[in-house]
């Protein structure tokens, strides 16, 4: 199926152009001719999307799609915050909220203006919902690659943050306990950015021991496991320290420490990642990096507007940064 991009580059025109003539932005001070050339090339390409749009049916719509199921979606508190600070925004603004989660159709988002992804997505995935909309921003994905604008959050100084907190306070053999994600339809593994940024700022320092590092799934039971294997392979040399990819990795960790009598923090310090509202309620309390989740769905639905707007050639990443909330787990 044709999309924006095949027609500007066979019409010679630019995508954000070619959007905005397909969409009837009245607006757009641009020739006949050239109008002409856009439609032409889009039958051509047989691109029937905006055909039958005009401005009647123009209905004030966003489309959120998950890539987890609802079921899911309940269990990751993080990805519920995203969601609401979405449909917040949107609703304040005056536009009505589609919600497709991964296993409903995608249908009934063929008629909104514009969509906001949620979550990580294969290249194949980014066309088929490129080829439904134009209008398409992604959140928690880096698609910058990929020519789609994006908001994500700040891991590299989020990660650093980490380690230099737990080195000013003398510990130097620092684990990772981290998770292992798939895209949306399962076609891609993907390497936590956290494990990258991790293992390269402890080697210049001479610091990283790949035996400290644990890979599972982004949930409890993987960190309960994954700390109990640390436990008896590492021996007396547990880190004195561990970061957690997220806050369900972290809960799992500390009830296997517990179990095992191993005092948190004075033997084995952990700080995790999110700041979900669990991290305040679990015994000890969960020292953890804040991610601005709502605002982060703001910030999307604002991205978004403004391309709808004013469509702008080249893609977009708002970065949004973190912050370390010290509890109980660390040393402090």
């Amino acid at each position: 199926m044709a999309t924006i991009k095949d027609i500007a580059k066979l019409a010679g025109i630019s995508p954000a152009t070619v959007s905005r003539v397909l969409n009837y932005d009245e607006s757009l001070s641009v020739g006949d001719e050239t109008k002409r050339r856009i439609f032409k090339t889009a039958e051509k390409l047989n691109y029937s999307k905006h055909k039958k749009k005009n401005k009647e049916e123009h209905l004030n719509k966003i489309a959120i799609v998950q890539w987890y199921a609802e079921a899911q979606e309940l269990t990751d508190l993080y990805y519920y915050s995203i969601r609401l600070g979405i449909e917040k925004r949107a609703q304040e603004l005056g536009y009505e909220v589609v919600r497709i989660f991964h296993d409903d159709p995608l249908d009934a988002i063929q008629n909104v203006d514009g969509i906001i992804a949620i979550g990580k997505y294969s290249t194949n995935e980014i066309q088929q919902l490129d080829n439904l909309n134009a209008n398409l921003i992604f959140v928690d994905s880096d698609s910058l690659s990929n020519g789609f604008s994006c908001v994500v959050t700040d891991f590299q100084n989020s990660v650093i943050t980490v380690l230099d907190h737990f080195l000013e306070k003398g510990q130097k053999n620092i684990g990772l306990l981290a998770g292992e994600e798939h895209t949306s339809d399962n076609s891609q593994t993907l390497i936590d950015l956290r494990f990258t940024i991790f293992k390269d700022y402890l080697s210049r320092l001479n610091l990283y021991n790949h035996q400290n590092v644990y890979v599972r799934s982004f949930n409890p039971e993987s960190g309960y496991k994954m700390m109990k294997k640390a436990i008896v392979e590492l021996g007396d040399n547990l880190p004195e320290a561990f970061f957690t990819a997220n806050d369900a990795i972290a809960i799992g960790a500390v009830r296997a420490l517990q179990e095992e009598k191993i005092s948190i923090p004075d033997r084995v310090s952990i700080i995790s990642f999110n700041d979900t509202s669990i991290t305040k309620y679990v015994y000890p309390s969960l020292s953890s990096i804040k991610v601005f989740t709502e605002e982060m769905g703001v910030e999307a639905v604002n991205l978004l507007l403004d391309y709808i707007a004013h469509p702008f050639n080249v893609a977009k990443k708002v970065t949004l940064g973190t912050k370390l909330v010290l509890r109980d787990s660390t040393i402090n």
